[in-house]
């Protein structure tokens, strides 16, 4: 029996009166260049994982889609262990992987933050750059033998870049036909973004839409606040804090989309506030890498965890970093437990290496609480 094939789930009260599912996805990002920091392939636990999104391949303005690292990509040598070879590249150490997880689907994802998602714009517009675009996406797919495409467009910014987005995932589709590969999109959870978009016609195409329900907080605000609550709070503090997990899936499901093919997502890292006394209070600045830490390096010495098990948030505060606003096993598996009441697709974390280990250290790893919460004994 699969490991993704959990007893049937009875019973629990639910908010979308959806039909039992058996079959969630627990699903991470890998972002190419965590090589650099000694994270190859193998590092992650693939006995809790079911999809890998490879991330980032590019596009050009010409709607080429590209290697954005060939090196990290296809050249370096990469670790293998415990049956898996060494390989050159880590796009190819992933398709080694899936000869030995035979259920794993590693899926190459297109697209990011910034200069990542500069040409899709201009891309979507036009019929050949997007023919271009789904020809050469294909091609990277067959080449290294992996499963299909991830859109990560951030974010069509009006109604016409909204229908472009669903005619590029529509030439997509007829390339890469389903069952035999996968194509998702990832999505923000603020209504400013997902309005654009024709969802249920989106979503006709999709297989999954990774839902990035975080940074509902972060610098940008005025007061500080929980930047992944499950639910929003009796009376938000502000507009931002209005905004949840739950929130975004809502607004999804009231515009079509199934919500079988929701996946939600956690983050594996915090959002540091400094020089505040917490949710609703003003800050004076950010502490870690570009305001945030790994979920890794969570709680900060000397600081105290605590979790809301109202809002299904979680923050430590107190030592370096001020207050942060992460999630933790617990609040992972409330989240858990609100995909298997409401018949969504599962979760995933972006990113599975900014996690603990779930090899040495599954009591605290967020994919392993994950895989637990998905999946009760």
């Amino acid at each position: 029996m699969s490991r993704f094939s959990p007893p049937t789930l009875f019973g629990d009260d639910n908010y979308f009166s959806p039909p039992l599912r058996k079959m969630y996805w627990n699903a991470v990002y890998y972002p190419n260049w965590r090589i650099y920091r000694d994270q190859p392939p193998v590092s992650l636990n693939f006995d809790v994982i079911s999809h890998v999104f490879y991330a980032f391949a590019w596009v050009k303005p010409d709607g080429t889609v590209y290697l954005s690292d060939e090196w990290a990509d296809a050249q370096i040598k990469v670790a293998g262990t415990q049956g898996v070879p060494e390989t050159e590249g880590c796009l190819n150490s992933f398709a080694a992987l899936k000869k030995k997880y035979s259920k794993l689907r590693v899926i190459l994802s297109v697209g990011g933050g910034g200069k990542g998602s500069e040409p899709f714009a201009e891309v979507a517009r036009h019929r050949e750059s997007r023919e271009r675009f789904a020809q050469s996406a294909l091609a990277l797919v067959q080449k290294f033998g992996i499963d299909g495409i991830d859109i990560d467009w951030e974010h069509p910014s009006n109604s016409r870049q909204g229908e472009d987005y669903v005619a590029l995932l529509a030439t997509l589709r007829r390339q890469l036909p389903a069952p035999q590969y996968t194509l998702s999109s990832a999505l923000p959870a603020g209504e400013w973004a997902l309005q654009h978009i024709n969802l249920a016609h989106a979503s006709s195409y999709l297989d999954m839409i990774n839902l990035m329900s975080y940074d509902f907080s972060g610098p940008w605000v005025k007061q500080t606040g929980h930047q992944a609550q499950l639910f929003t709070p009796q009376i938000p503090h502000c507009p931002e804090a209005a905004i949840s997990c739950h929130s975004a899936v809502s607004y999804m499901v009231k515009h079509g989309v199934p919500q079988n093919k929701i996946l939600m997502g956690v983050p594996a890292y915090g959002r540091s506030f400094t020089g505040t006394r917490g949710v609703g209070h003003p800050f004076d600045g950010q502490a870690g890498e570009e305001g945030t830490f790994e979920y890794r390096d969570l709680p900060r010495p000397g600081a105290q965890e605590i979790v809301d098990e109202q809002l299904g948030a979680a923050y430590c505060i107190g030592g370096d970093g001020g207050f942060v606003t992460y999630d933790t096993p617990q609040t992972v598996q409330m989240k858990a437990r609100y995909v298997r009441q409401n018949g969504l697709g599962g979760l995933f974390y972006w990113t599975g290496t900014g996690d603990a280990s779930s090899h040495t250290h599954k009591d605290r790893s967020l994919v392993f609480s994950g895989f637990l919460g998905l999946f009760p004994q």
